[in-house]
């Protein structure tokens, strides 16, 4: 994943990156000469993110270079500038268009800072069967699931795939309220922030240490995820199992080892290639070294080993997303035993010893 800047036109409460001043960009230069790494194959799907990428002063001629030397990337984008998106990908197409929706026009105003609701529908009606496009929706306590629905009801309606991710603290975004410590929904109502109100938050935000492992809360202090899923949600299965298991997780119930960053990595702006999403580990920078030191040097190894060994502490769909994969795949052809003895610990449940496939058909059936 490759954030091209982070300048952001869009004013989210969940997400405060568009504060950060001065703002940086990595270079057309550099990101040519970074996609010339070993460890990147023409089969890496490369991210174009930001910050808002579009908003990169070389975005298009960036995105010009991807189609013709590296096809395999994607474009991800709030599409509050829809006539540029749309210049962007009929020019230069990528293999898929992801745009951010966490909800109706009225919570799209409320959680983004902006109305960009509309131009979205545009985009939709025009490119809708033209080019692969994945709505991506967010959900957080600034959010609900009717707000779920209605996006799920989008998605189907303009025949294009839906991506759910939860609300996370990751460092680069300038989280405020702690992701999981905050119910969903339950922020929903909060003014919009201002630019000096939101640089306030940042500057009063305590710094925290994040936790390899939830502490087990009680059944009764989250609202219960499985049970206010809309039923349009099966449309879209694999987003069903993430949101189960994140239930799972949150109550200090699941641990997975976390496999995606031997595999899965993102350069910010600045150049720095931290260890994953959520901790504040930098790996190195792209200023400084070349990729393939930063992301396969020794010292790099070691810290992917031990994080990969011991770190449970984040829902991050670019990481667990990954890791659910990896794990009920080699249990669907290993079984439960025999991949603990390759992966090491792992539960999907503190009932340690079921199976992937045992604890959704169990959700899934109503039976817990």
């Amino acid at each position: 994943m490759i954030y091209g800047t982070d300048l952001c036109d869009s004013a989210c409460k969940h997400c405060l990156i568009w504060t950060k001043r001065p703002v940086h960009y990595l270079s057309y230069d550099k990101i040519v000469d970074i996609m010339k790494s070993r460890c990147i194959t023409r089969n890496t799907r490369v991210g174009l993110e930001g910050g808002e990428f579009l908003l990169h002063p070389d975005a298009l001629m960036i995105m010009k270079w991807f189609h013709q030397h590296h096809p395999n990337f994607d474009l991800l984008t709030n599409a509050l500038r829809p006539e540029l998106v749309m210049k962007a990908v009929t020019q230069f197409p990528p293999q898929r268009l992801l745009i951010s929706l966490d909800g109706d026009k009225e919570t799209y105003k409320n959680m983004r800072g902006k109305d960009g609701y509309d131009g979205i529908i545009e985009i939709l009606k025009t490119l809708s069967g033209k080019i692969p496009i994945s709505l991506m929706f967010t959900l957080s306590p600034y959010n609900d699931f009717e707000d779920l629905e209605h996006v799920a009801e989008v998605a189907q309606r303009w025949n294009t795939d839906l991506r759910i991710g939860v609300y996370n603290d990751i460092s680069f975004f300038d989280t405020i309220e702690s992701a999981h410590r905050f119910d969903i929904g339950s922020q929903k109502k909060e003014a919009v922030r201002n630019f000096s109100l939101a640089k306030q938050l940042i500057q009063n935000k305590p710094r925290e240490n994040f936790l390899f492992q939830p502490q087990p809360d009680s059944s009764d202090e989250f609202i219960d995820i499985k049970s206010h899923l809309p039923k349009k949600i099966k449309h879209f299965p694999e987003n069903e199992d993430y949101l189960i298991l994140y239930d799972l997780w949150r109550r200090g119930k699941l641990r997975l080892r976390c496999h995606s960053i031997k595999d899965s990595l993102v350069i910010l702006p600045n150049g720095d290639v931290p260890l994953c999403q959520n901790l504040d580990v930098k790996l190195g920078n792209v200023f400084e070294q070349t990729l393939d030191e930063i992301f396969n040097g020794q010292s790099s190894v070691k810290t992917q080993n031990y994080y990969c060994c011991n770190c449970n502490g984040c829902w991050i769909n670019f990481h667990r997303k990954y890791d659910i994969i990896l794990y009920r795949s080699l249990e669907k052809y290993l079984g439960k035993f025999l991949t603990k003895k390759l992966m090491g610990d792992y539960w999907w449940d503190s009932e340690s010893r079921k199976s992937y496939q045992r604890i959704m058909k169990e959700y899934k059936s109503g039976c817990r």
